[in-house]
């Protein structure tokens, strides 16, 4: 059984960071390529960032310089790292294993950005 489970989303002010956490079983990790998507209410879902199996990464122009994508194999985890958040960040943060149509999906976590 495929298991994508995230962690580590919240309420944090402007400006703040917060670190998530997407956890992966089932399948094999270091061979996927993983991804974070949000989508924020009455949006579309949108990716943020990718990580190839070889450790190169790519990320919405909104978010660059603000976020880092990174895992690591020996955990079968990947990790979002954002910084100098905007209110305009606020969504769920999904976790994606692969590509479409043979995806994997976690069941997400609420990052919300307010003072």
């Amino acid at each position: 059984q495929v298991q994508l489970v995230e962690s580590g989303g919240g309420l944090v002010q402007p400006g703040g960071s917060l670190r998530l956490s997407c956890a992966v079983s089932g399948i094999s990790f270091s061979s996927n390529s993983m991804a974070w998507y949000r989508q924020a209410p009455g949006k579309q879902r949108e990716r943020v960032a990718r990580i190839y199996r070889d450790g190169t990464t790519s990320y919405t122009d909104s978010v660059k310089g603000r976020f880092t994508i990174s895992r690591d194999n020996a955990k079968s985890t990947v990790y979002l790292q954002m910084n100098s958040l905007k209110p305009e960040d606020t969504a769920v943060y999904l976790c994606q294993a692969g590509y479409y149509p043979n995806a994997y999906w976690g069941q997400g976590t609420q990052v919300t950005v307010s003072s």
